[in-house]
């Protein structure tokens, strides 16, 4: 590693007064890294997860895409895509779903950048590193900014918490499906590849 590098194995939260246009070229020129921001503008810089992580979350984004891709009722996002929440923030889902008449009503240059919308749907998978409590906080964000199903999908304990807009948050335990209810239709996701 030359004096130039820095390694994260975990993230990195910076204080760094970005425009949105800087965040974005931030975000375009490192590809090989996911950046998030909070609503007070706290830059985080996480590493790319491990081979076992992303092939796990590959099997979520597929069933989302699947089932998108024939209901034809909106549009599915893996992790690389990013979002800029109504309070300011800006997400990056590690799935997420967004309902075609919200995507349709964004302009061509709003869904080239970070489209400035929470998705009606998101699932975060845990990595081994991520922090329980971060995550949960991440999901309460979604939800307070127009979320209207979340699933955190602890792979370590084998639960899932799922959130809907002010609910407790439901906690399944070693569930081997999840239903997408009313928001996905007649969506399931199979856990059995996930676990």
């Amino acid at each position: 590693m030359n004096s130039n590098t820095v390694s994260l194995s975990a993230p990195l939260n910076l204080d760094i007064d970005l425009t949105d246009e800087q965040f974005f070229q931030l975000c375009q020129n490192n590809r090989d890294l996911r950046f998030e921001r909070t609503a007070t503008g706290k830059l985080i810089i996480m590493p790319p997860t491990g081979s076992e992580t992303s092939e796990r979350n590959a099997e979520l984004t597929y069933q989302l895409r699947a089932w998108s891709r024939q209901s034809k009722l909106g549009k599915s996002f893996d992790s690389s895509g990013g979002f800029k929440l109504p309070n300011g923030a800006e997400r990056s889902p590690d799935a997420s779903w967004i309902h075609k008449d919200r995507w349709n009503s964004l302009t061509p240059a709003e869904k080239e950048k970070f489209a400035p919308l929470c998705p009606d749907f998101v699932a975060e998978l845990m990595s081994p590193r991520d922090s329980l409590e971060k995550t949960r906080l991440k999901m309460q964000e979604y939800m307070e900014n127009g979320a209207r199903l979340g699933w955190l999908i602890n792979r370590r304990q084998k639960q899932v918490e799922i959130y809907r807009p002010d609910q407790e948050v439901e906690i399944l335990q070693n569930p081997q499906f999840l239903s997408g209810e009313t928001i996905l239709p007649d969506f399931t996701l199979d856990l059995t590849d996930i676990w």
